[in-house]
């Protein structure tokens, strides 16, 4: 199994000098993956009719002018003070920008990092925050499916046309393009709809609080599509974000932590459904909390589960 911290891009410390710390003592600590999440402006979540969908209520979600940086953009920052570390998003959400646009960013992510970008991608949740930004939230999903589509079709070789339902262009040039004139695609959600894009456009597909069992599930279900499509699902590989918690942790939320011996058990259990990429919340005070956890779990966790 190979492991990802996230980065600390949100709340009450995403400075310059927290995420270079976070950042560099990952890939020194031999992890393989640094992560960012995507939200831009939304009110207070107790107006939400929205639902947020990884609590019982919308109180798990950061109140209105908390700190988020950009997630693009903080991967390119780390991209510039890092060489080895694979640089992901868990995930944007492909609605809250226009394709072409985000396609750029994605693009020169990747060029500049010498290929290692990592696009994790989802729908969103959040109708409220589609309508602070101007973007529309009907369709969101067709319209995500779309974008993948533009993506591929810029990441090409030459010039490159699109004739979409929302999106067109022809014989337009696009460059930089990434590395491999690809970047791997993470398809995020708990949808048999986001299960149908893993099959058609994914990669990895890229799981979130989930507990063992109901990730197993998950999978399976990726698999039949795979299967109704007529796609080999040993193309793809299973991941997950999680939250990480010495002090104790639930994992019916997807919250590992505890001893020692309970965080072995249970990422065990995450391996026995077949988890290959693990990236962590990490729960500590401050940064020198998080900083002793991920050493904490590089040295005396990881090494129970090196990576195929």
């Amino acid at each position: 199994m190979e492991f990802g911290v996230h980065l600390p891009d949100a709340g009450r410390d995403p400075s310059r000098d927290a995420m270079i710390r976070i950042a560099t003592a990952a890939e020194e600590l031999g992890y393989s993956s640094v992560w960012s999440s995507d939200h831009i402006a939304w009110p207070d979540p107790a107006t939400l009719q929205s639902k947020y969908p990884y609590a019982d209520d919308n109180s798990g979600f950061p109140e209105a002018g908390s700190a988020w940086l950009d997630c693009i953009g903080t991967l390119q920052f780390v991209a510039g003070i890092t060489e080895r570390v694979l640089l992901g998003t868990t995930v944007l959400i492909l609605g809250y920008r226009g394709a072409v646009q985000q396609a750029k960013g994605w693009a020169t992510l990747d060029h500049l990092s010498n290929g290692r970008a990592i696009m994790g991608v989802g729908v969103g949740w959040m109708q409220e925050e589609f309508e602070a930004i101007g973007r529309p939230w009907d369709n969101r999903g067709a319209r995500a499916d779309e974008t993948l589509e533009v993506f591929r079709a810029l990441f090409s070789e030459g010039l490159a046309s699109y004739e979409g339902r929302w999106t067109q262009f022809q014989n337009i040039g696009f460059s930089p393009k990434p590395v491999d004139n690809h970047i791997p695609v993470w398809v995020g959600g708990h949808s048999q709809a986001a299960f149908k894009r893993t099959a058609r456009f994914g990669d990895a597909f890229h799981s979130a609080f989930a507990p063992p069992a109901l990730l197993a599930e998950q999978w399976k279900t990726v698999e039949s599509e795979c299967e109704t499509i007529g796609r080999d699902s040993s193309e793809l590989s299973l991941t997950s974000l999680f939250r990480l918690n010495f002090d104790g942790g639930d994992l019916e939320q997807g919250e590992v932590g505890g001893s020692n011996e309970e965080v072995i058990d249970q990422v065990g259990q995450y391996s026995d459904a077949g988890l290959e990429h693990a990236a962590f919340f990490v729960l500590g005070r401050g940064t020198e909390g998080r900083l002793e956890a991920i050493q904490r779990f590089s040295e005396e966790i990881a090494p129970h589960f090196p990576a195929t």
